[in-house]
């Protein structure tokens, strides 16, 4: 069942050769947070496996996820009239995300403590980023509300905000693919923290307090719209184009070609294109109707095309132009907008999200028993494993 040979014979010899290459700028890290992660990891047990301080901080995120859904489906539990979140949700989501943020933090400092860094270990770390990345702000979310007024998020305002953040995330992943070296956004840890803290505030002053004017009338709602796109435009975005200009000014660019250099953007391009005409000519709203449950497909089948381009990436082997799952993705929609499906169009959405999320496992489960294997390492454990 799990014995599909995703990864090529070029890309497992590229995993042979590959050396990790980053570079760290960000100030709120440098010199704050990774202070505190370097005294957070010698409490960590030299006997667990680096991959598990991963999974868990994974784990802690969509179990964070699964409790706001469960009181909030349709982000509606903010609005007046609604029954709030409890408190103590929001203290739980405070502590699950910093507990997540330590533990991706701190995995690649406890790998290396242990003698244990691999490219499995990197990839592992990244590919779960890649789909924690869709999930952040979709517990973010509950917070303002689609049901809340002028303080509130329309269900598209979300859609287009998520957008922004993985778009944002595959901006660092395209430039490594091009530069070989991975320039670690400002981003995150800014967004970690703030998280955090937002979460802290509304266990304090509850949901209510968002819902008011900060100042001359602007809500949190506009003023996180205007970060997050002034993040992406105005910071993450001209970076990497610089970063990818110096890289040709310098002759150490990785790819030969603008047209194999833009290779890895071709398929989130076209992903996030059919998925706005789906928003845009649904017969039925389907964005409108499950906000929760399309905005999931979105981060899933992102998560999915992102995870082959950090394998080229890791590998500098070339990306696909076009990744499988944009085919019955392209017919649902097709077949949605001009009204083949009529009254089974959420039906068909259902079984498509249900598709992406067990082929995104599947695949996942997949490449890490093939590099385990082609490794002889182990993913959870620190023992060696020899040749079956």
């Amino acid at each position: 069942m799990f014995s599909k040979q995703y990864v090529t014979a070029d890309q497992l010899a590229g995993f042979d050769k590959y050396k990790y290459s980053a570079v760290d700028t960000n100030p709120l890290s440098v010199y704050v947070m990774q202070h505190l992660w370097n005294k957070v990891v010698k409490i960590v047990p030299l006997w667990i496996a680096p991959n598990l301080l991963t999974l868990s901080g994974f784990l802690i995120i969509l179990a964070n996820y699964f409790l706001l859904s469960f009181y909030d489906w349709k982000y509606t539990a903010s609005g007046p009239g609604h029954e709030h979140i409890p408190t103590w949700v929001w203290v739980s989501a405070a502590v699950g995300n910093f507990l997540a943020y330590a533990l991706d933090s701190i995995d690649g400092k406890h790998a290396r403590s242990t003698q244990s860094s691999s490219p499995l270990g990197e990839l592992f770390d990244h590919g779960l980023d890649s789909w924690a990345a869709s999930i952040f702000p979709l517990s973010l979310f509950s917070i303002f509300g689609c049901d809340s007024g002028a303080a509130g998020l329309s269900a598209r305002t979300m859609y287009a905000v998520s957008c922004i953040v993985l778009f944002t995330f595959m901006l660092s992943h395209w430039e490594k693919y091009n530069t070989g070296i991975l320039f670690l956004p400002w981003a995150y840890d800014i967004s970690q923290v703030s998280l955090t803290v937002v979460y802290i505030l509304t266990a304090i002053f509850g949901v209510d307090a968002w819902h008011k004017p900060l100042f001359f009338n602007f809500y949190m709602t506009e003023i996180l719209i205007t970060f997050l796109v002034g993040c992406s435009v105005l910071i993450a975005f001209p970076q990497t184009l610089y970063n990818i200009y110096i890289g040709y000014r310098q002759k150490t660019l990785l790819k030969s070609s603008l047209y194999e250099g833009l290779l890895p953007l071709v398929s989130p391009s076209l992903l996030f294109a059919m998925l706005t005409a789906w928003v845009v000519f649904s017969p039925s709203g389907i964005l409108e109707n499950q906000p929760r449950l399309f905005l999931w497909m979105v981060g899933v089948t992102f998560s999915n095309v992102t995870c082959r381009v950090i394998i080229c990436q890791m590998t500098n082997t070339r990306s696909e132009v076009f990744h499988w799952l944009l085919i019955p993705l392209v017919a649902v929609i097709w077949a949605a907008v001009y009204g083949f499906l009529g009254s089974m169009e959420e039906t068909a959405f259902f079984i498509l999200t249900a598709t992406a999320t067990a082929a995104h496992l599947h695949y996942g489960i997949c490449v890490g028993r093939q590099l385990s294997k082609h490794l002889k390492i182990y993913i959870f454990s620190l023992k060696k494993r020899y040749a079956d």
